[in-house]
């Protein structure tokens, strides 16, 4: 039964018919303005934060490429003259071979020119693999001359590889007294030109702040989350040194890359743009309401006209309402009345309009309606128990009873075991359906009846008929209604087995589904060519009959659903030459009768 809808008077109806047609479209509207704005103000701005960080991108991999340019030439492009007739001299691997004050004096000076060129934002230390001097070059910092890196897991690893040139991520510069210092570490291996032999490694430590240069003109929220991370999103930038070296999860546990995202209960506008020819990637996140200010506005402006109008619709619709729902009102009464019983003498609504009138014959109605609907109630009970007790009575077979028990008894004493095996088998199935005191039999029972059956029929067909039924025993105490599978057999046998003469195969399956169980009967017999399948379907989904063929298809149809409704009952498929197969839709009820079954 459908679950009865919660009533909502019609002074309700009519007050959020007023509501809506006021509030709706301004509110849509609005609406629609004040997203399309913020659609509009984030995407300008995701614009312009991929664009500055683009562009930082870039100031920052040209500044390092310098870096990167200026130990090159320190190392191999330049001789301490600048003369062409001094070429084959070179300062620095001069100061790596020989290690004496006149090389390191004119080294530290060629050094030291570079590092002043690019506003002392790095310095330069030379590791000697030759046994020779190390030279530290710092701007700023005083030197700490007791570490060297060359036991280091980076440096190990530098030397044992094939490059020539790598790129560390920032790191406290140990070379340095001061153990704050963040640098990003570009090191160069140092070569012999005359004889290619490793000299050293020059090392140059580049401050963290150079990465300031190129963002001091942004706005200070934006430069507060300006971040640079590794491949491994590990911070290597960011304007809080304590979070160097941290994840960039930790911070923004965005799920996409990009987009908008909530970290600490606040959505943010984050942009990514990852480096060309460095594994690092820049996020430039900015708090979405620092964005959406002229948004807040909008929105609280909407808030104030939607109250208003509220107001105003709500006063309109409630007097409105009460002038048209009145009327209304004392007719559902009258229905109320009508409901609980009182059909007569109902009070009269006086209104000169189409509520009045339909009142006066509603009036006029009711008077007559008891009657009708006890006349149709019991009509229909007793139809529905009719067809049914006569659908399952087509067949009387009690007074072949004792018929077939004299039978039996002559073939047992002329030991015919052929004819008392079909006459017990035949005396079961007449017994089974004389059973009046039940409309419903569990499956097994079912199944005991069409063995039964097939014993009867393989003494005509002489043996050719093999049923096969593999089916769990879960299913066998389910119940459904009596005479459901033997006909449905019968046709098997009768319009597919009869004519072959190899052997006929009758396979019985069941299973549960979503609704219920399913019981499948196949054969491998001739199938049902299209106009006699078109014809049978046909049928089956005709919701009027008469029944003249008997307990046949379409009869196990109606009785199906006669049941338990037009969900379930019969289909079918069948292929000419390959046999066919019926599929029989039935409740999963066991151990006690279906509630919704009609009685017999």
């Amino acid at each position: 039964m459908r679950k009865r809808r919660p009533f909502i008077s019609i002074s309700s109806k009519l007050i959020v018919i007023f509501l809506c047609i006021i509030i709706v479209p301004v509110t849509v509207m609005s609406i629609n303005s004040y997203v399309s704005s913020q659609r509009l103000l984030e995407r300008k701005y995701t614009d312009l934060l991929l664009d500055i960080a683009k562009q930082s991108n870039i100031r920052i991999s040209e500044y390092l490429k310098e870096i990167e340019k200026i130990t090159l030439v320190s190392s191999y492009g330049m001789n301490r003259y600048s003369s062409l007739v001094y070429q084959e001299e070179y300062p620095i691997q001069d100061f790596l071979r020989y290690s004496n004050n006149e090389s390191e004096d004119i080294a530290y000076r060629v050094l030291m020119n570079y590092i002043l060129m690019k506003d002392r934002l790095f310095s330069i230390y030379i590791y000697s693999l030759n046994g020779g001097r190390d030279m530290f070059i710092h701007p700023t910092e005083p030197i700490d001359y007791s570490y060297r890196p060359l036991q280091e897991p980076w440096f190990q690893a530098f030397l044992e590889s094939d490059k020539k040139v790598i790129i560390l991520d920032t790191q406290i510069d140990q070379q340095i007294r001061n153990k704050n210092n963040y640098a990003v570490l570009h090191a160069r291996k140092v070569f012999d030109m005359s004889n290619g032999r490793l000299l050293g490694v020059m090392v140059a430590s580049i401050d963290i702040n150079f990465i300031g240069l190129f963002t001091n003109r942004l706005q200070e929220g934006l430069r507060s989350n300006f971040t640079i991370v590794d491949e491994h999103n590990r911070i290597i930038y960011h304007a809080d040194r304590k979070l160097i070296g941290q994840s960039f999860y930790d911070i923004m546990p965005f799920h996409d890359e990009e987009g908008i995202t909530q970290a600490s209960g606040d959505d943010y506008l984050v942009v990514r743009s990852p480096f060309e020819d460095l594994p690092w990637t820049t996020y430039l996140y900015t708090p979405l309401s620092e964005i959406s200010a002229e948004g807040a506005i909008l929105k609280q402006n909407l808030f104030i006209l939607a109250g208003l109008i509220l107001v105003f619709a709500s006063f309109t619709s409630i007097f409105l309402s009460t002038v048209i729902a009145r009327p209304i009102k004392r007719l559902m009464r009258n229905i109320t009345l009508v409901e609980k019983g009182l059909f007569d003498n109902l009070p009269v609504i006086d209104s000169n309009d189409e509520i009045g009138e339909l009142s006066r014959r509603f009036n006029e109605m009711s008077s007559e309606l008891k009657q009708l609907v006890s006349r149709i109630q019991k009509e229909e009970k007793e139809k529905a128990i009719a067809e049914i007790r006569a659908l399952q009575s087509q067949i009387n077979p009690h007074f072949l009873y004792n018929t077939l028990g004299s039978v039996k008894w002559i073939a047992s004493m002329q030991k015919a075991d052929k004819i008392v095996e079909m006459t017990e088998a035949l005396i079961s199935m007449l017994r089974y359906t004389a059973q009046h005191e039940r409309s419903m039999v569990t499956l097994r029972e079912e199944l005991d009846n069409i063995r039964n059956y097939i014993i009867i029929q393989n003494v005509r067909y002489y043996n050719r008929i093999q049923l096969q039924i593999r089916i769990d025993d879960s299913l066998l105490d389910n119940k459904m209604p009596k005479l459901i599978l033997q006909p449905i057999v019968e046709n098997a046998i009768f319009h597919g087995l009869a004519e072959m003469e190899e052997e006929g195969i009758i396979t019985v399956r069941a299973y549960r589904y979503d609704e219920g169980i399913q019981i499948e009967i196949s054969d491998n017999g001739a199938g049902i060519d299209t106009t006699t399948a078109k014809w049978l379907n046909r049928e089956l989904h005709l919701t009027e009959k008469t029944h003249k063929e008997g307990i046949g298809l379409p009869n196990v149809q109606r009785r199906i659903q006669l049941h338990y409704g037009e969900r379930y009952g019969i289909r079918f498929h069948s292929t000419q030459g390959q046999g066919t197969t019926f599929v029989i839709s039935l409740p999963d009820i066991q151990d006690k009768p279906w509630e919704g079954a009609v009685p017999c």
